[in-house]
């Protein structure tokens, strides 16, 4: 699988345990190379591949890249958290690395991964070595903007339907993205099928009652200061899900913080400014 059109969904994908969880994840590039981990957000019908499957290739020149399907989402175990959603999850990457031997890596999170990713470097700061976060959970703050978000009150209410829609899911979609276009119909039809599953309702449920059981502890912003990683803060400037001005917070107190902001972007930057949030990243991970 050296070849970028070699990287298959099927051919990439692996299971193994992270304590007492199963975790469903795509690993490929050099197994002596250093490690990228990318961990998805937490929409309906989220997965590691739907967030990053076209990226794999790419990372994968260079580096032993792992895509992660974090607890409750994709083929991963949907066990109910036992703590807040962020430490739950890091909990279980940080056990699947030491499971496949890996002492360190590089981190990509995205949205909800990106809070994962942040307690991951604050709470096992030996295994990560740069923290990219791309319009991140719990350490962003909306200082200007309301909350809930436009993107979050969609991700809501498809999640609290007891039937939710086609259009519905077109509708959270479309908050992802600045440009409509990429939500097509295809799209639409592969999220939804992944988000109705009994097993991802599921999944939804048990990590939406973790963030309502355990609220402050995922206010990741006001541990910022204990990030001792290189950290690069990416964000689309037409963000309406994580907007822009929640930003400001972490890259005050994150001591070794830069921000880089994509224009014409929503909240997916690796799709949207696919080609730029490659390089930049990329270089990021090289230095």
């Amino acid at each position: 699988m050296t070849t970028a059109t070699a990287l298959t969904y099927e051919n990439t994908s692996r299971t193994a345990k992270a304590g007492d969880l199963t975790l469903h994840f795509h690993e490929a590039g050099p197994s002596d190379a250093p490690a990228v981990i990318m961990l998805h957000g937490g929409g309906p019908g989220a997965s590691a591949w739907s967030n990053f499957g076209a990226n794999l290739p790419v990372f994968a020149e260079n580096f032993r890249t792992l895509l992660i399907d974090q607890p409750c989402f994709g083929r991963s175990d949907k066990t109910a958290p036992d703590r807040d959603y962020f430490s739950f999850s890091a909990r279980a990457v940080a056990a699947l690395m030491d499971e496949l031997g890996l002492e360190k890596a590089h981190f990509i999170g995205n949205s909800l991964g990106g809070g994962t990713a942040t307690r991951l470097a604050i709470d096992h700061p030996d295994k990560v070595d740069r923290l990219l976060l791309m319009g991140p959970g719990g350490i962003s703050v909306n200082l200007f903007s309301p909350d809930p978000t436009e993107g979050i009150k969609r991700l809501f209410a498809f999640n609290a339907s007891p039937a939710p829609s086609r259009e519905q899911m077109r509708e959270f979609l479309l908050t992802m993205a600045y440009d409509p276009a990429i939500v097509t119909d295809v799209f639409v039809e592969e999220r939804y099928a992944q988000a109705t599953d009994p097993d991802a309702r599921l999944g939804a449920a048990r990590m939406g009652a973790a963030f309502a059981t355990w609220p402050q502890e995922s206010q990741l912003w006001r541990e910022g200061h204990r990030i001792t990683q290189p950290t690069l803060l990416t964000w689309g400037r037409e963000d309406r899900t994580n907007p822009l001005d929640g930003a400001l917070v972490a890259l005050r107190t994150i001591p070794d913080a830069r921000l880089h902001v994509f224009p014409h972007c929503g909240h997916w930057a690796q799709v949207e400014r696919f080609d730029e949030f490659n390089r930049l990243a990329l270089d990021f991970f090289s230095r």
